[in-house]
């Protein structure tokens, strides 16, 4: 980088912090930094929906996946993620906005019991910290590769800048930010993938490239092979569609906190079941900013895929950045990805300091303090998560494929929540006691098959994200055959206590503050979910 990439970098940390500096404003009471106080548009709300999902760690990590399992990674785009989003525009938001819970733990504590919410709480806080550790390993991979930083260096400098801006304007400052960050992430990876095409001779000729390299014309598709393990991925179709598409998909996005969060800040109900659906439209095509690259790494950077050193899958985007593109185009690249980098930070820290304020030190360490009390709590809980993430940034840099370390983590901590909470959700006989305790039983699952694969050599997988596939996919069963057993000798809630909590028992009106507009066509979520999964299909058809 020279003087002019530098400048465009620090233009760009003034503008987040002014953002911070702007939203503080309008912090009054927790409400206001925890949720934005509920009054923001569908269109922001869904960009920052997409922007607290495109992390560093997803455009490092799916990179990293392009090249190591060629398209069979916009599996991860098309049916493990838009249906999910459509899903829970269209059925589970209600639920959340209507019962105008604060959390999704605080959904657990209503539908189950305390020992269920006080659970899911603190897996949900640990989950948060590690993955914000990806974050900032992945924002330090970036530096060291562009800008010769030392690792600390790197780490500390963007956990400052995150911590600035979240401690000022809370959610709204993160919210407003990501919206920024959206713009500012494509504008950086457009230049990569656009260029590396050039680079290659087109996308005919990148397909070329990549039936010369290990992967093959296995590469280039994303079902063949499926009938077995036989393919990049090696993984059945089954596993690709219940672990990943059903289990992992849906047990992130509808509830992942972190994400839920932001539809819980929109202004009204149809804003709320927007949220994730809008978002879902972005997400259909970042994998042409994210796969597309990984896949020219592959034929242009000799001997990428080494555990160790500057060769690892992760450097894919760096050193196609360092590769090919010029003074001024790498500024905003490298703008691009420190954006990435801190719109997935802020969602893990704003989720963080969410959950631990309202559902642990509220509900079970100082009960009934004043509003300003809490709002001090959040401020300085934030400092706190922000420095532990620094430190579970090096438990990050022992894998050469950060996306698999997610997706790891994913298998551990949301799939057996998401079992639990979509059965309690539709089955009303399900008991409290059957949620804590199928969801305990659920994570040991989840734990007990990644130690035995990657620790103890009790099993066999075709690759390290076919395990998180199974992990996700045993969770679930297991947190389904514990709340059945549980739930036959225990006693469940009344009608009266699940109203509205659960489906089928009281309502959620959809039309709550509606404003001018709300009820266009082109508006409803029945609508629009329809066309995002419609294009979902569309777009695996070239590939198949």
């Amino acid at each position: 980088m020279d003087a002019l990439d530098y400048v465009l970098l620090s233009l760009y940390f003034i503008t987040v912090l002014g953002v911070g500096l702007a939203a503080r404003r309008s912090i009054k009471n927790s409400a206001d930094f925890f949720l934005s106080g509920r009054s923001l548009p569908a269109w922001v709300t869904g960009l920052a929906f997409v922007s607290a999902n495109l992390g560093a760690l997803e455009i490092l990590g799916m990179a990293a996946n392009g090249a190591k399992y060629g398209i069979m990674t916009v599996h991860y785009y098309w049916v493990g993620a838009v249906p999910a989003m459509v899903f829970l525009g269209i059925v589970m938001m209600p639920f959340y906005y209507g019962s105008k819970v604060r959390s999704v733990p605080e959904y657990m504590r209503r539908r189950f019991n305390r020992p269920a919410h006080l659970l899911n709480a603190l897996s949900f806080a640990l989950a948060q910290v590690l993955i914000a550790g990806v974050n900032l390993y992945a924002l330090a991979l970036i530096m060291q590769a562009l800008l010769g930083w030392p690792l600390w260096t790197a780490i500390v400098v963007g956990a400052a800048i995150v911590l600035a801006y979240i401690t000022l304007g809370g959610l709204s400052s993160a919210i407003y930010n990501e919206v920024l960050q959206f713009f500012v992430i494509i504008a950086g990876l457009l230049p990569i993938a656009i260029i590396g095409l050039v680079k290659v001779g087109g996308i005919d000729g990148l397909f070329d490239a990549v039936r010369d390299t290990k992967l093959g014309d296995a590469g280039l598709h994303t079902w063949a092979g499926t009938g077995g393990s036989d393919n990049p991925l090696g993984a059945p179709w089954w596993g690709i569609v219940f672990g990943l598409g059903f289990v992992l998909s849906f047990g992130y996005w509808t509830t992942n906190f972190a994400e839920v969060q932001r539809g819980l800040s929109a202004r009204n109900m149809s804003a709320a079941r927007r949220t994730p659906i809008i978002a879902a439209y972005p997400k259909l095509v970042i994998p042409f900013v994210t796969v597309i690259p990984g896949l020219v790494a592959l034929v242009t950077v000799k001997g990428l895929g080494a555990d160790k050193g500057d060769l690892q899958y992760n450097n894919a985007i760096p050193l196609l950045m360092r590769e090919f593109l010029p003074n001024g185009v790498l500024g905003i690249a490298v703008t691009g990805l420190l954006a990435s980098f801190m719109a997935g930070m802020a969602a893990n820290v704003s989720g963080f300091n969410t959950v631990f304020t309202y559902d642990i030190w509220q509900e079970y360490v100082k009960r009934d303090k004043p509003d300003g009390y809490y709002l001090r709590v959040g401020r300085w809980i934030t400092v706190v998560g922000v420095v532990v993430g620094i430190g579970t940034a090096f438990i990050a840099s022992g894998y050469s494929n950060i996306m698999d370390y997610i997706q790891a983590l994913f298998s551990l901590f949301n799939a057996p929540l998401f079992g639990a909470f979509i059965i309690g959700m539709f089955w009303k006989r399900m008991t409290a006691w059957a949620g804590f305790w199928g969801l305990l039983t659920g994570t040991a699952a989840a734990f007990i098959v990644y130690a035995g694969y990657k620790w103890w050599g009790w099993f066999t997988f075709g690759s390290d994200l076919d395990e998180s596939f199974w992990g996700a996919g045993i969770a679930f069963v297991t947190v389904a055959i514990v709340s059945v057993v549980v739930t036959l000798f225990t006693t469940r809630k009344t009608d009266e206590e699940l109203s509205g909590l659960v489906y089928g028992i009281g309502s959620h009106d959809l039309s709550a503050g509606e404003i001018a507009g709300d009820r266009a066509w082109y508006r409803s979520p029945i609508l629009l979910g329809a066309g995002a999964l419609i294009l979902a299909f569309a777009f695996y058809l070239p590939f198949l």
